[in-house]
């Protein structure tokens, strides 16, 4: 395995302190285990229920103390070299003694090798011990990695039961390729639950795997599986925008290999336009799955650490190649604020480097409503392939969206007067026809009656759009975006 190699060079670099971030703590304990009978070296494990114990060798509790500054006080005195993994260790991290302590213990590494692990899902190092520590990131699995674990519990099962699992080798492929994105202990307990059911993998399996699968990535509000991905039919309007992905589809797909792979987009426009649905609906036309960031949940919940949940978010949409990343309001995340000490900098630095590095079939689909807040180090040609406008629809997609909002409510278009319903909401956006057609069927069921044209009309009457509430703010949308983007229909 390259991570235990990976792992192993770390162990053997003289580097005194080292630090894995991850919430497999068996799989890093186990892959630990294994280097400390390769290395020949000693390989401890403390817990504060459990103490000081040897890792790869049964020798019993070498040293019970639940009080951290003891066991660091224990292995500074030590005369001897060895791996010492500290688990959940990070409480404790800023008490000044234990700082010392753990300086000292790194400072005399030359002398002899006493190397500290530390081990949980978040360590914050203190500034004083940083130069001397190094990172080791557990990666998640890949597809060819998914299908080594398929391979390893179908053996188990079938060494339980004496008999083989039945496999469908089309059901493999996709749950081979779906299940990138978890950690291997996720993938390995999904897998495991598909087996166990029937002794089988079948296609029946994939629905409620997926399932699982988002509501793990789902579970830290960062990033999320869109399950409602809109056929790129469903969506009035956009021509240019749509010509321009068909031109480009093969290409992401990799069928055709003498050009270079699309990047990206930016959707800018007025609000209720269809950004989000075009955004949707972009992952439909390539037909991959449709990752979503919302930089404004990123930022505000996780003040103090979201550069590194960006970075964890990214690699997430990495390891679910092909796919499509939707960058929600991105404004919110890059643009400077009056008191963010420079987080929204350092998230715009994280993000540029990415999209210069990222070479995995990710499309980028940024969407974003202030223009004036977005930094020109991101809208610029390069970043991304083409920023696009979205402005308040015409009257011939207005009448589209009309057909296929009431298609959508059990309503035969062609019982309403579609070029008069048209004229009449000149200025609408999509989201408020929608809502129009909503308020509509409400006031016909008040009134007892089947919905008709008087009642669209009525609503659309009584709506005040947003192209007369904020005139003057899309007026200057407008003119912002003519000559500086394409507009998308």
């Amino acid at each position: 395995m390259k991570e235990l190699h990976d792992l192993e060079l770390i162990l053997t670099s003289h580097t005194p302190v080292i630090v894995i971030e991850s919430l497999e703590e068996i799989r890093v304990t186990q892959m630990l285990t294994q280097l400390g009978l390769r290395l020949d070296r000693p390989m401890y494990q403390w817990t504060v229920t459990e103490g000081l114990k040897r890792l790869e060798a049964d020798l019993g509790v070498q040293k019970f103390t639940s009080e951290p500054r003891e066991v660091l006080k224990h292995i500074k005195a030590l005369s001897r070299p060895g791996y010492f993994l500290l688990l959940d260790f990070h409480p404790f991290l800023d008490d000044p003694i234990h700082v010392r302590l753990i300086k000292e213990i790194a400072q005399e590494h030359e002398q002899i090798a006493k190397t500290l692990i530390f081990l949980s899902h978040d360590i914050p190092i203190p500034a004083e011990i940083r130069h001397l520590t190094a990172r080791f990131n557990l990666r998640l699995p890949d597809r060819a990695g998914i299908k080594m674990l398929i391979k390893e519990e179908a053996r188990r099962w079938q060494s339980q039961n004496r008999r083989k699992v039945q496999a469908d080798p089309m059901a493999v492929d996709r749950l081979a390729s779906n299940l990138t994105g978890v950690t291997a202990t996720d993938a390995r307990r999904l897998i495991r639950s598909a087996i166990e059911n029937d002794g089988a993998i079948s296609r029946d399996d994939l629905p409620g795997l997926m399932k699982t699968k988002y509501e793990l990535i789902n579970q830290d509000g960062v990033i999320a599986f869109e399950y409602d991905t809109a056929s790129f039919a469903e969506v009035a309007g956009l021509t240019r925008l749509k010509e321009w992905l068909s031109h480009r589809h093969k290409s992401f797909a990799g069928q055709t290999s003498s050009l270079d792979q699309p990047r990206g987009i930016m959707l800018l426009g007025v609000q209720g336009a269809g950004k989000s649905l075009a955004a949707k609906a972009v992952a439909g036309a390539f037909s991959v799955p449709l990752l979503r960031i919302d930089f404004g949940i990123l930022y505000n919940k996780y003040i103090g650490e979201t550069e590194k949940n960006l970075r964890n978010a990214l690699e997430i949409a990495e390891s679910m190649a092909p796919c499509v990343l939707w960058m929600d309001e991105i404004e919110k995340g890059v643009s400077p604020g009056q008191a963010d000490d420079g987080v929204s900098l350092r998230i715009l630095g994280t993000l540029l480097t990415w999209m210069a590095e990222n070479r995995s079939q990710v499309f980028i689909v940024a969407t974003a409503n202030d223009i004036q807040r977005l930094p020109p180090e991101l809208i610029r040609k390069g970043r991304l392939d083409e920023i696009f406008f979205i402005d308040l629809p015409g009257e011939e997609v207005r009448r589209e969206i009309f057909d296929i909002h009431l298609r959508r409510r059990n309503q035969a278009p062609s019982g309403f007067d579609l070029e008069l319903l048209a004229s009449a909401s000149e200025g609408f956006t999509g989201a408020e026809i929608e809502q129009a057609i909503v308020a509509a069927l409400y006031a016909a069921q008040a009134q007892e009656s089947k919905l008709d044209t008087r009642h669209l009309l009525a609503e659309i009457e009584r709506t005040r759009p947003l192209s007369v509430v904020m005139a003057e703010k899309i007026t200057q949308q407008r003119e912002w975006a003519a000559g500086r983007t394409v507009a998308a229909d």
